[in-house]
Parts: structure tokens; sequence; C-alpha cells
């Protein structure tokens, strides 16, 4: 098979496609400008790592910059992960503090200036011609494996945090949306880097053709992968509505004591929700219910994910699910259906609805109403 022709035509197709859908993130209007910035720096610098595979055949850069191009992969992993905190957080800004990304690429720049970027036009050929033998290739090589893992780690602890905050903050299932799109991002992620991993080890230690197999693979792969972001762009334009930055989990609130002193704070909270049904409100939050109670909102999300050992969100589902029992058991209200029942209790969905209640009673609503 001649994977050097489809390696090409591979190449130009997801240049073309990352490129275009990158004008399209920038050109877009939309609340959060920097989450499109980001993702769509991070697919024009794919698109420019990716374009080693044909653009030989039209121009020649300087070596110097031929080097650049190639260290300039190097942002790919910091993009995606500042991509990800802005998604995740509403407010999310660049700061100084991010500069430290930068660090990997000034690190290779400094490993590769004496034996390269001041050596001699001659030296800097045979540096290209023997790429991979380079002992400075292949420290950088190890430092990126180890960078990307830790990049990869980084992503899936805020990812779950994130999903920490929404289930202690919130019970509107839209407001999962994000988290679940940042999920499927994170899977099809380490996919690529896997496959990144055995391409980078079959490079050295295998033959050119299981390389370029492998090549083949994950530039399939990359085809998919923008295909699936621009579908996810079309098909939900109301997506990265994120969280506060300075929001915080129950137990990160450190200085909050969890103790016998917040037993009336509980009787208090069981009570309200019994006489004012909150729980009725499909786009109830934490700080709508801390709000209605008159009490700190950090204070009530310790109480319930901390002393009653529950979420937010099952928490009010709880109640909800009790509602909707009581509906179920009412002969004067038989004739109501489980669409109009979810409804009335809070829900806004027949799938969450269905998912909480046979979590709370081990049956769907259908099969509850039949033995009542």
């Amino acid at each position: 098979m001649n994977f050097e022709s489809i390696i090409s035509f591979l190449a130009v197709l997801i240049v073309i496609l990352f490129l275009l859908f990158s004008t399209f993130l920038l050109s877009v209007k939309r609340e959060k400008k920097l989450s499109n910035q980001l993702l769509a720096a991070f697919l024009i610098i794919t698109a420019i790592d990716v374009s080693a595979f044909f653009y030989h055949q039209y121009i020649e850069f300087p070596l110097n910059l031929e080097m650049l191009r190639i260290s300039v992969s190097s942002f790919k992993n910091p993009l995606l992960f500042l991509y990800i905190l802005s998604v995740i957080y509403s407010n999310f800004k660049l700061k100084r503090k991010h500069l430290v990304h930068f660090l990997p690429w000034i690190i290779a720049i400094i490993v590769l200036m004496p034996n390269f970027f001041l050596a001699s036009n001659e030296a800097k050929i045979e540096f290209l011609k023997n790429y991979d033998s380079n002992l400075e290739i292949q420290i950088l090589d190890y430092f990126g494996d180890i960078l990307s893992l830790a990049y990869l780690i980084g992503e899936v602890y805020y990812i779950s945090r994130y999903r920490k905050l929404l289930l202690e903050n919130f019970t509107n299932k839209t407001a999962f949306k994000n988290y679940i799109w940042l999920k499927q991002l994170a899977i099809l992620l380490f996919i690529g880097q896997v496959l990144t991993w055995i391409k980078n080890y079959s490079r050295i230690h295998l033959s050119l053709e299981n390389t370029n197999s492998l090549r083949t693979i994950i530039l399939l792969f990359g085809v998919f992968f923008i295909c699936w972001i621009f579908l996810k762009a079309v098909n939900s334009p109301k997506l990265f509505k994120g969280v506060d930055v300075h929001l915080k989990t129950s137990k990160e609130i450190k200085e909050y004591i969890i103790g016998k002193e917040n037993n009336p704070k509980i009787s208090i909270l069981k009570q309200f929700m019994i006489d004012q049904k909150p729980y009725l409100n499909p786009s109830l939050t934490i700080r709508k219910l801390a709000e209605e109670i008159k009490m700190n909102s950090r204070d009530l999300s310790v109480l319930i994910n901390q002393n009653l050992s529950q979420h937010f969100f099952d928490f009010v589902n709880e109640y909800r699910i009790k509602e909707a029992m009581k509906i179920l058991k009412d002969p004067t209200k038989k004739e109501f259906t489980v669409l109009e029942i979810l409804y009335e209790v809070g829900f806004n969905s027949k799938s969450s609805f269905n998912t909480a209640f046979k979590k709370h009673t081990g049956l769907t609503p259908t099969q509850f109403k039949k033995t009542t």
C-alpha cells in the first residue's frame, strides 16, 4: 500500500478542515470568545504541525524556521488545557501566571541552541537528516511525553472537579452539557495521545512501513476529531456556560467546621423543603435556595454535601421523587401521564426523571404506578 500518498492527502484535508473551522471559531459572535480563540489556536498549531507531511513539495523554509515549526507543537497541550479551563469557568481569564505554559517551548529552544541554532548550515542539515538519533531530540521527546501525561492528568482532575461542582450547586440537567462535552473530549484526547505515543515508539524502533500505517490511523482520527467538534458546535450552539472560577467544592471550604452545631440548620432546611417546596422550580440552584432560606450559599453547600452526605443534585431530586410518588399513588390523579408528572415536580426531561426515580425507588415510574 502506498502510505505516503494517503498520508499527504489526509494531511492536506486535515489542514484545510482545521483552518476553516478555526476561521469559523474566530469570526462567530459568542459570549465566550476566549474559549473559541484558544480552541482555534490549538487547531492552527496542529495544522502547522500536520503540514510537515506535504508542504516540502511546495515551499522550503530556512532551517531555523523549520526547527521552530517543529517545536511549535509543544503549545498544543497547554492550549487544550487552558481551553478546558475556559469552558469550565464562565469568568476564566488569561493571567501572567499562565505564561508558565511557554516554558516547555523555551526549554526546547535552549536545548537545541548549541548543536542546531548556533551551528553551521551543514551541521543543521546533518542534524535534521539524523533527527531521531540526536540526543537532544530523544531527551525532548521523553520530556514531551511526560508533559503530555501531566496535562492529561490535569485535564481529568479539573473535569472531575467540575462534575462535583455541578452536583453540589445545580439540579437542572442542562447544566451538565458542558461536563458531558468535556468528558467526551478528554476520552478522545486520551485515545489520540496513546496513538501518538505508539507512533513515536514505532518511529524509533520499528520499520518505516509500520510508522506510516500508524501515521495514517492518526490522521484518520484527526479527520474524525474535527468533524466531531464541528457537529458539536452546530448541534449545541449554547454550549460553554461554565461555573464561577471562584466556586469551590464543599471539601475545599476548609474554614467551615462540621459538627453538632449544624443540626438545627439541617432541621430548618428540611422543614423549609417540605413547607415551601422550592424543588418544584426546575432551574433551582444552591444559590437560589440559599437566598430563599436566608443562609450563606457556602454554608448551605457544606451542610448538604458534608453533613447530609448528599450532593445538592441528589438532595433536591429526592424531594422531587417523593412528590412524584405522592402523585402516582393519588387515585384522583390517575389520569396524569408520566410526562405531566415530571414537569409538575420540577424535572425538565423524561430521561433524567426516569434515572432519578429508579435510583431512589429501584423501579421506573411506570413500574411503580402498577404496584400502587
